[in-house]
């Protein structure tokens, strides 16, 4: 009998979640407003009180960041060459250069040296991204920061719920970005959110997710500055809400499911998987390292044979300097091996909390299989 159908992610969906999105369907008000506010105090409860907001997606968090810090045009902002396309977009589409670095492994952390060696007068930022089960070294980053007067925005899509030294990411330091696309752990549909150290700082956030908008005393409108629209509905606040109070049961289920991973993926000569992670770090993807220069599938095929056996898989992530842009930026292949032997190995295996230790056996089971076969 063929088996049914695994996903590389997906959400979990209940009941309560369904009958709250309809409360707000019928209460008229489903734009941003009463659960809006109610997802961001949460949220912001579980960053120790740093104020949040939320914003229609996480890549509108960064943009919306970066505007924050006033980046723009002339400069420079160091990232990592290993992230999802989202930080090389949002930096050029607010004018500055992104300046890649690349990254070390098996954490996929931003290389901290590199990042030093690469800064410049028109350095301004440093964007890292977290990857699920490590993170980069913290003190050593904001220590790194402060010595060069720069701003920290980390993307944290990865790793809500991930700890550095029993502190929240989100927490403490500069800027964080969080994602809650359904592929995330825990999901709005579409969405995300920023933490910032200042309410001054989150007050400019509401005028950039809003039209620009300042409310005047007696209750008419200016326009400060020419920005877009990224405010969260009601109705996606409310399935945040939902799935907030069920995060650590859905991470605690991703972790038992990675600790089944480690224990049973096959011996594969030449294979790297992610770091076991220090203490309280969560789990949003299982990425693999596969050898394929020196097996007979390469990951294409082994992809597709997975397919066919109802697993499906991802890529996560192509080197950001070997794409069109990157490219068009003056990078080019080389200048980044790490990032580059990682958009070239890696296969991402499903990781959800709708899964089972019978799902991850199966996964362990088939890779087992194509790569013997």
């Amino acid at each position: 009998m063929q088996a049914s159908p695994l996903n590389f992610a997906q959400p979990v969906l209940d009941a309560q979640t369904i009958q709250d999105v309809s409360a707000v369907l019928q209460s008229n008000w489903i734009a941003t407003g009463p659960k809006v506010a109610a997802l961001e105090a949460a949220l912001s409860a579980r960053f120790g009180g740093r104020p949040t907001r939320l914003l229609t997606s996480a890549t509108g968090a960064m943009e919306v960041a970066l505007r924050v810090c006033g980046i723009g045009p002339g400069d420079e902002v160091i990232t990592s060459a290993q992230s999802f396309f989202s930080t090389m977009n949002m930096i050029v589409k607010v004018g500055a250069r992104p300046v890649f670095v690349d990254c070390v492994l098996p954490s996929r952390a931003i290389d901290l040296a590199q990042v030093e060696a690469a800064i410049t007068p028109r350095s301004k930022a440093i964007m890292p991204t977290h990857f699920p089960g490590s993170l980069v070294d913290m003190d050593a980053l904001y220590a790194l920061a402060r010595r060069h007067g720069l701003r920290v925005i980390e993307d944290a899509a990865l790793v809500q719920g991930s700890c550095w030294n029993g502190q929240a990411v989100g927490g403490f330091g500069d800027i964080a970005t969080f994602s809650f696309h359904p592929n995330k752990n825990m999901t709005t549909i579409e969405g995300g959110a920023i933490v910032l150290a200042s309410e001054d700082e989150a007050k400019r956030v509401d005028i950039e997710r809003f039209h620009g908008i300042a409310r005047l005393p007696d209750g008419t409108r200016d326009v400060v500055a020419a920005c877009g629209k990224f405010n969260m509905s009601d109705v996606s606040a409310a399935i945040g809400l939902r799935q907030l109070a069920q995060l650590d049961g859905f991470l605690a289920t991703r972790a038992a499911l990675v600790a089944r991973y480690f224990e049973r993926f096959p011996a594969i000569a030449g294979a790297m998987l992610p770091p076991r992670g220090m203490a309280r770090q969560s789990w949003n993807m299982f990425c693999v390292m596969l050898p394929f220069e020196t097996m007979a599938l390469d990951r294409k095929q082994v992809r597709d044979a997975l397919q066919q056996r109802g697993i499906a898989t991802g890529i996560s992530y192509e080197a950001l300097h070997t794409t069109t842009l990157g490219r068009g930026l003056g990078y080019a292949e080389g200048d980044f091996p790490n990032a580059e032997r990682v958009g070239r190995q890696t296969v991402t295996l499903p990781l959800h909390a709708a899964m089972t230790a019978a799902d991850v056996d199966r996964v362990c089971a088939a890779v087992a299989q194509i790569v013997a076969g």
